[in-house]
């Protein structure tokens, strides 16, 4: 690269044979070596934004991609919609480039004002409700165009500002040469991850920007497990859609906004507020803002009142979570390879079950969640299910779409002492309509194809009594919830209260 490049890419310099004069630099994205700036059009006396791409021309590969990537925008161009910047035009060397610039290509598009994406986050994560209003323009403009067979390159978060109105916007198109659907798709969970957590989840992003963390499979860790306040859909979507994998991961973006529509909905009380501010005379009149109005007395006294309900909640996790350490220590842990089954040793003070009895009544020695996405539901909570306490609970997230959309279903896998033979299982659950199944399995962390049903009921509200099928004495029986109690408004959720194994004569 000549130095004459870096003279020239700076905020005053002027390219595009002296049309385009440079005013700020929204970022960078290495994957494409393209630097991305606002710039003032010379002839049309307007604001544009321009992807450059560097280079020498005499790296024929390098001059290659940036000539595949300005055809990409250029047949784009043709695309319109809300979510994304017009291409107004494309310049490559010797049709607007000087050949001894260094730059391969430039996409000019027009400039969307607003605010960056990334100074959004800056100060922190959003809420649910704000995040998916932000993201669902973008989500559309993707969808329409796969449609129309183009993709967009929405696949970096320095590429999306934040228009004056609240919405995401590609303002920087041109994807890369080799870029697919699939990672449009990708950059949507990706910044959907970005909004929740502050954390990029792909490799390629912008520096100074925490990358996303991951468990010891790899995998990324879901947004939930961060921060637990999130919609369990909404934080599966997001790592769903990161997944390569044929099961489980989630490959379009059509699946992403029906989502995405469910939570707006639910969390309608949340909202982004515009607020005008005009400190510079180069910035953008609006921007956007997570703070809520100024309150008034009476909103002020209800606020006190909260932050003492806060204080004592606080207090009260506090204790339980000095319990919950004290009890680690003592859990079982669960094999690796398989599903994820968090352990909970049911009793209290630390006793263990008494024998089982020739028949009758048995208690498992150890219970926990069984989940096949590693994302299980109230792990903390599965021993309440067999603490013969009918006042205590363990509860499924709340899912906006039925099972199988997000996950096959979710369970309790129980494990005894010693091989038993059960009879019936007797489930006590205030949410009818419930569909189990009763499975038995080899391991802990049996694949669930590997598992066999021995008997299946819907749940009623109280009591419900399942008798097995004769099956071979087995260490370990799974509760297999595969439909979800549906309460209206996207809240399909479902409660055990108490699970009662009786061992046959």
């Amino acid at each position: 690269m000549s130095s004459g490049v870096h003279a020239a890419l700076n905020p005053g310099g002027v390219i595009g044979n002296g049309r385009y004069r440079l005013l700020a630099k929204s970022g960078a994205d290495a994957r494409s070596n393209a630097e991305l700036w606002r710039a003032r059009d010379g002839q049309l006396n307007r604001d544009v934004a321009l992807t450059v791409l560097l280079g020498d021309l005499a790296d024929n590969d390098a001059a290659a991609r940036a000539r595949r990537t300005v055809e990409r925008a250029m047949h784009a161009a043709s695309f319109t919609h809300p979510g994304v910047s017009r291409v107004i035009d494309v310049l490559t060397p010797g049709t607007g480039i000087r050949g001894d610039e260094g730059i391969l290509g430039i996409v000019i598009a027009e400039w969307t004002q607003g605010t960056d994406l990334m100074d959004l986050i800056a100060e922190g994560p959003l809420p649910a409700g704000a995040a998916t209003r932000l993201l669902e323009p973008l989500g559309a403009a993707i969808e329409g165009a796969h449609h129309a067979g183009l993709v967009l390159g929405a696949d970096h978060p320095q590429r999306i500002r934040v228009t004056s109105d609240g919405r995401l916007r590609l303002a920087f198109p041109g994807p890369r040469p080799d870029a697919i659907a699939r990672d449009d798709v990708k950059g949507l969970g990706a910044i959907l991850y970005l909004l929740l957590t502050g954390r990029w989840a792909l490799p390629g992003g912008p520096q100074g920007v925490p990358v996303a963390p991951t468990g010891p499979d790899g995998s990324v860790v879901a947004p939930n497990a961060l921060h637990p306040y999130l919609p369990h859909d909404l934080s599966s979507v997001a790592v769903r859609s990161l997944e390569d994998t044929s099961v489980g991961g989630i490959r379009t973006s059509a699946a992403i906004l029906q989502v995405l529509d469910q939570i707006a909905a639910e969390e309608a009380q949340t909202s982004l507020i515009p607020a005008v501010s005009a400190s510079r005379d180069d910035d953008d009149q609006v921007v956007w803002t997570t703070q809520r109005p100024r309150q008034d007395k009476q909103q002020k006294k209800k606020l006190w009142i909260s932050v003492g309900v806060l204080a004592l909640a606080t207090l009260t996790v506090i204790v339980w979570l000095s319990v919950q350490i004290v009890g680690f220590f003592s859990d079982e842990p669960s094999k690796g390879g398989g599903p994820t089954v968090v352990i909970n040793q049911p009793g209290s003070n630390g006793q263990t079950a008494p024998p089982p009895a020739p028949a009758g009544p048995v208690q498992p020695g150890q219970i926990g969640v069984y989940d096949v996405t590693n994302q299980p539901d109230n792990a903390n909570q599965a021993s309440r299910a067999v603490d013969t306490n009918a006042g205590t609970f363990w509860r499924t997230d709340n899912y906006f779409q039925p099972f199988p959309t997000l996950k096959p279903g979710i369970g309790l896998m129980a494990s005894f002492a010693e091989p038993v033979k059960l009879a019936s299982v007797t489930i006590t659950s205030p949410s009818k309509g419930t569909k189990v199944e009763i499975r038995v399995a080899s391991a802990l962390d049996s694949p669930i194809e590997e598992t066999k049903v021995i008997g299946v009921a819907d749940l009623s509200d109280g009591q419900t009594q399942i008798q097995l099928n004769d099956h071979e004495p087995t260490g370990h029986v799974l509760i297999w919830i595969t439909q979800l109690t549906n309460s209206g408004g996207g809240k399909n959720q479902s409660e055990i209260r108490e699970v009662l194994y009786t061992r046959a004569q």
